[in-house]
């Protein structure tokens, strides 16, 4: 695993579904196709890499209580419709970090994530997002997943 960086993100144009419930029960194929569908349908421009924000610690949240949105981004204007709704994600610092391993081990990700954050004085200020770079791929018979792990920040 490689070290936590801090990074700036640019602000951005999100289409995106809510969802409740445990993280590990998203229908990600079902949301992702609706998504691109909905970007083809208005015309807009989408982006490559979806996303997962994610609202709730697990830890501390009951599973059914959880909640994310699983969005893209997209250039242009679209309007909302059929559960899909749009919003501007503003710039923001992040902490971030590469995750490269099966879903079960997106805990140590955020642990080591987290540690770095408090080692650098920093506060979170905002949702942890996660945005998947590569499509997931089976090795024997474990999924692994391709995400940057972020998580945004202000100094204390």
């Amino acid at each position: 695993m490689t070290n936590p960086k801090l990074e700036s993100r640019k602000a951005a144009n999100i289409a995106y579904i809510e969802h409740f419930g445990p993280y590990d029960g998203v229908p990600w194929e079902n949301y992702i196709q609706r998504l691109y569908g909905w970007a083809k349908k208005q015309k807009v421009m989408p982006g490559f890499y979806p996303m997962g924000i994610y609202h709730d610690d697990p830890q501390k949240t009951s599973a059914e209580k959880c909640r994310s949105e699983i969005a893209i981004t997209f250039k242009g204007k679209g309007k909302e419709e059929n559960g899909i709704r749009t919003r501007r994600l503003q710039a923001m610092n992040v902490a971030a970090i590469p995750h490269k391993a099966p879903g079960s081990e997106f805990k140590n990700t955020y642990a080591k994530l987290m540690q770095w954050i408090a080692q650098k004085g920093y506060d979170v200020s905002g949702p942890s997002i996660e945005v998947y770079t590569k499509k997931p791929k089976v090795v024997g018979d474990v999924t692994i997943l391709y995400a940057k792990v972020m998580i945004p920040v202000k100094k204390k």
